[in-house]
Parts: structure tokens; C-alpha cells; sequence
């Protein structure tokens, strides 16, 4: 018998690219949107408390994530934003627009924090609160909720680059001139009208022709 040597098939050898990109669109979907969401609740929640010598008393004082910093609050808006924007482009356009959304997401770790161990807010809190400008925050501590912003800056910077590794292979939004190459499609042209229809020849009449063509 004769060896038969196996030929692979075009879409055998299409089938892997097209895979990996599904997966990894998925992935970068869930990722970032998942990031952005948890960023953004993250400053809503409270990041650190003290207390403050007030006439002769200790006040208790809070700061919530967005008292102590606003980055990561914009950073994760611009992601997600820049998420979206990602199957609105191609090419060069797409790749400038995932290294957006990593950066917002490494700028969401770094500015996360940074917050973690901030005490500007709360000194600011203890001046207001004690009158003095010179007061600053006593007894200072900070809850976990920084380093789930950070976690939220995580998963978009894995978006991103998600989108800088994969974001050839994922589709875009159709436009006008996509499906032609680049150019629009010629329009139809209406069929010749039949001179032997009865509408015709009142057409013709009405122009001062001869139907019959005599």
C-alpha cells in the first residue's frame, strides 16, 4: 500500500488564529470592563480614618477613596472608554488605543497605591475640622479598599495588553466602505424599461414620439 500523506486543510490551519482570537477578545471584555467597574467602586468606599484634637477632644475623621486621590476615578473612565474605542479603529489606530488602556491601567495600579498610604486628605479634614491650619490627622489607618482599586487597575492593564497582542485578530465596526475594500459599492443600474408596456407608450406619446416606431 501507499503511504498517504496528510494534506492540512485551510481551515484547519484559520481555525487557531480565530480561536485565540475570540478567546482572548473575551477575556479582554470581561477583563476590562471588570476593572473599570472595580476601580470606580473602589473610590467610593473608605480608604482611611483617624482622629483629630478637637477643644481638647478626639474627633473622629474618614476619608473616602476620591477625598485622597481622583486618578484612579478618571483613569478608569478613560479605560473603559478607550475599551470601546478599540473595535471602532484598525490597524496602527487600534494598537495607539490599547497602549491607551494599559497605560490607564498601570497609572490606576500606581495612583491606587500611592493612596494606600496617603494622609493628605485626612490632615487636610483635621485643619478644617480643628481650625488650625498646622493639625494634622492622629492615630492613622487605611482599609484594604486602595488595593482593590489596584486590582480594578489589574484587569484593565490586562486589557490592554490583551488588546496590543490579540486586537489583530478581533473584528471592528462595519462602515460604508469596509465590505469593498476600501471603495464604495457601485450602485445597482435599473433595468431597461420594456417599450411594449402600455405605461411606456403613454410615456412616449406624451413626449411627442412615435411607440410603434413607424
Amino acid at each position: 500500500m501507499e503511504d498517504v500523506t496528510a494534506v492540512p486543510h485551510p481551515r484547519s490551519e484559520a481555525a487557531g488564529p480565530a480561536r485565540a482570537g475570540r478567546i482572548s477578545l473575551a477575556a479582554a471584555l470581561l477583563s476590562g470592563a471588570l476593572g473599570a467597574a472595580v476601580a470606580l467602586l473602589a473610590t467610593r468606599q473608605q480608604w482611611s480614618e483617624g482622629t483629630a484634637t478637637v477643644a481638647g477632644g478626639a474627633f473622629p475623621l474618614t476619608a473616602k477613596g476620591s477625598d485622597v486621590t481622583g486618578v484612579p476615578a478618571a483613569l478608569a473612565v478613560v479605560g473603559l472608554a478607550a475599551l470601546v474605542a478599540v473595535f471602532a479603529v484598525r490597524r496602527a489606530g487600534r494598537v495607539t488605543v490599547a497602549a491607551l488602556l494599559a497605560l490607564c491601567g498601570a497609572g490606576t495600579v500606581v495612583a491606587a497605591l500611592l493612596g494606600a498610604s496617603d494622609s493628605s486628605a485626612l490632615d487636610e479634614k483635621a485643619a478644617q475640622a480643628s481650625g488650625d491650619t498646622s493639625a494634622t490627622v492622629e492615630v492613622l489607618s487605611h482599609t484594604a479598599w486602595p488595593y482593590v482599586a489596584a486590582v480594578g487597575g489589574v484587569l484593565l492593564l490586562l486589557a490592554g495588553l490583551l488588546a496590543l497582542r490579540y486586537g489583530r485578530l478581533w473584528p471592528a465596526m462595519s462602515g460604508r466602505y469596509e465590505r469593498g475594500g476600501g471603495t464604495p459599492r457601485p450602485r445597482r443600474r435599473a433595468a431597461p424599461a420594456d417599450p411594449d408596456r402600455p405605461e411606456e407608450m403613454w410615456k412616449a406619446l406624451d413626449r411627442g414620439e412615435d411607440p410603434t416606431g413607424a
